[in-house]
């Protein structure tokens, strides 16, 4: 019960910060020991270079727009992939994973639940190494075809979350 209040009143990043916590204050059990990535893994992702951001457009009200600044702070390039094509951070930005004309490491997903799927499904077939769902983006099924492609995968976290662990 302790750890669920210590969950409960943990401050997010505004940027990071999960929809669902901030209108029901309730914990979020997966985070943490329940359902634990192994932190290897994370270490492995959060060391790859090249990050393809879905999801993000220049609105800096939205997540992925804080989420790919650190990214970028802490060495990454970021490659926005947004159906406008926006030019965000000062990288440009493409409609799809499948029109950047460069390797990319590692997919982060800042799209719903339901369209995750395809979204790594593009994320095998150019060939990343990683796929990272952000906070609130489930879908188990995805996450066990990236890894049965040889990706790792990481699901419900953050790295910007993960970043202040380190």
């Amino acid at each position: 019960k302790k750890l669920s209040q210590e969950r409960k009143h943990h401050r997010w990043p505004k940027c990071v910060r999960p929809r669902s916590l901030a209108r029901s204050g309730l914990a979020l059990p997966w985070i943490g020991a329940s359902m634990s990535f192994d932190d290897k893994v994370i270490d492995q992702v959060l060391a790859m270079k090249t990050w393809a951001i879905v999801g993000l457009g220049n609105n800096p009200e939205r997540a992925a727009y804080g989420v790919s600044k650190l990214l970028q702070e802490k060495g990454h390039r970021i490659v926005p992939v947004y159906p406008r094509a926006e030019t965000v951070h000062g990288e440009n930005g493409y409609k799809t994973l499948s029109e950047i004309p460069f390797q990319i490491d590692v997919v982060d997903c800042f799209v719903n639940s339901k369209l995750v799927g395809k979204v790594v499904d593009e994320a095998i077939a150019i060939g990343a190494k990683a796929v990272w769902l952000q906070l609130d983006v489930i879908d188990d099924d995805a996450v066990a075809r990236a890894e049965a492609a040889g990706l790792l995968a990481i699901m419900d976290r953050c790295p910007a979350i993960e970043y202040k662990k380190r």
